[in-house]
C-alpha cells in the first residue's frame, strides 16, 4: 500500500514522497526479513541494532541440518554470505551478550568476513539488503526480536519493509556517516567508546549497491 511520507535528505531539506511499504508484525520479521530477504542477499546486508545477542535461524534449505529440523546461528548465515562476497556490516550500541561472545569465538573463522563496529549512541534498528530493500522498525538483532522463535516466546515487534529508493538513500547515508565516524567529532559520549569510529582506518562502507546517491535539491527529478 502506498503512503506519502516526509523523507529528510542530506541537503537539509524534507521532501514528501509516495512510497510502497509493508507492515511487519511479530513473527513476520523472521519469515519475510530474515528467512527470505537476508538469506538471499547477493551484494550487501547492512544492519543497525541497539542490542546484539545470540540468534538462531533455520538451517539452509537443502542442507542435512534443515532436513533434521536443526537451527543454526544467524552469524553462520552471515558468514556464509560474506564468503560469497556479500558486504555484511553491523553497527551496534551494546557489547555482544556473553553467549554471543562465546559463539563469535567459536565461529571466528567461519564468520570472519562479517564486519562489526560499535557506537554507544546507536539506537536505530535498520536492515538494508542489496541496496534494494529496507527495514525500519523496533526489532533488535536478537533471538526474541528477529530470530526463529515461536509465538508466545518472541517480542511484540512492528516495523515497515519498503523498496523506496528515497528511503534507502536516506537510511543508508545515515548508516554510512555513523560507520565512517562522521558523527564522532561533535559527540559528547566519546569517552564511552572502546574505539571511536573516526579513529578507524578505511572506515567507509564500500558496497556498490548500497552506495548513497548524490545529494539533490528537493525539486530535482530522480
Amino acid at each position: 500500500m502506498a503512503r506519502t511520507v516526509a523523507i529528510p535528505s542530506s541537503c537539509g531539506a524534507t521532501t514528501p514522497r509516495t512510497i510502497r511499504a509493508k507492515l511487519l508484525v511479530d513473527g513476520a520479521h523472521y519469515e519475510e526479513l530474515i528467512a527470505r530477504a537476508v538469506a538471499k542477499a547477493e551484494v550487501s546486508v547492512w544492519i543497525s541494532t541497539a542490542n546484539l545477542k545470540t540468534m538462531m535461524v533455520e538451517a539452509p534449505i537443502g542442507s542435512r541440518a534443515r532436513a533434521r529440523g536443526k537451527y543454526v546461528s544467524f552469524f553462520e548465515t552471515l558468514g556464509e554470505l560474506a564468503r560469497r562476497g556479500v558486504d555484511v556490516c553491523i553497527l551496534h550500541a551494546s557489547p555482544p551478550s556473553g553467549p554471543l561472545q562465546r559463539e563469535l569465538a567459536r565461529l571466528a573463522k567461519n564468520a570472519s568476513g562479517v564486519k562489526m563496529r560499535r557506537c554507544p549512541r546507536v539506537h536505530l534498528k535498520m536492515i538494508a539488503v542489496d541496496g534494494k530493500l529496507l527495514y525500519l522498525g523496533s526489532a533488535n538483532l536478537t533471538g526474541a526480536g528477529l530470530g526463529a522463535k515461536g509465538d508466545g516466546r518472541r517480542n511484540f515487534e512492528m516495523g515497515i519493509l519498503t523498496d523506496s529508493e528515497a528511503m534507502l538513500d536516506a537510511a543508508q547515508e545515515r548508516f554510512d556517516r555513523i560507520w565512517r565516524g562522521r558523527e564522532c567529532g561533535a559527540c559528547k559520549r566519546r569517552d564511552k567508546c572502546d574505539e571511536p569510529l573516526d579513529a578507524l582506518a578505511g572506515a567507509r562502507v564500500t558496497s556498490r549497491a548500497a552506495k548513497p546517491r548524490t545529494c539533490r535539491s528537493p525539486s530535482s527529478p530522480r
